[in-house]
């Protein structure tokens, strides 16, 4: 699937409910925006598929609906990890201290450079990558781009990359004195 950015404004209250609720009755929600199928909605139906594990690596993650998402299966006891950037963790409106603070693991590079991947691995089974940060602003107002793919291949490639990061970001290995 390919998904194009930018996406109109829209609610994404029902997939929250059936996903934290499945089966439930639906519930109409409040707000102004329109429900609908767009390119967040689709790109928050494949991240809320995962069932076992959801690994990120993103540069920049400041969009607090997706940070719901995230939380969302985390409690449903999904083992999420996220990779970052360092100094774009810390920028006004980050949402990874809320995601921390939920009891997300999070791991940031501690060397110059950006960290600047921008893929998600969804039970190790799909692969959502492209240009898009995990941003408001990338999501309504930037041209950018999202490729979900269930090939095996190409997720192995990216779940090794992940695993490699993953391992350098661990805090243990740290060196604060040459």
């Amino acid at each position: 699937e390919v998904l194009f950015f930018p996406s109109r404004p829209c609610c994404i209250e029902a997939l929250l409910a059936e996903a934290a609720e499945p089966g439930a009755p639906a519930r109409p929600c409040p707000c102004p925006l329109p429900s609908g199928d767009t390119a967040l909605s689709r790109l928050v139906r494949r991240v809320l598929s995962a069932r076992r594990s959801l690994d990120l690596c993103l540069f920049s993650f400041s969009c607090p609906q997706l940070a719901r998402v995230v939380q969302l299966l985390h409690r449903r006891g999904v083992r999420v990890r996220l990779v970052t950037d360092a100094q774009y963790m810390g920028l006004h409106g980050s949402q990874i201290g809320r995601l921390r603070h939920a009891g997300i693991q999070v791991r940031h590079d501690q060397h110059s450079g950006y960290m600047h991947h921008k893929f998600a691995i969804v039970d190790r089974r799909m692969l959502i990558t492209g240009s898009l940060n995990w941003t408001t602003q990338a999501i309504q107002s930037n041209r950018e781009n999202v490729l979900v793919v269930e090939d095996a291949e190409y997720v192995k490639a990216f779940q090794e990359e992940f695993e490699r990061i993953w391992e350098e970001y661990n805090p243990a290995n740290y060196s604060f004195f040459p």
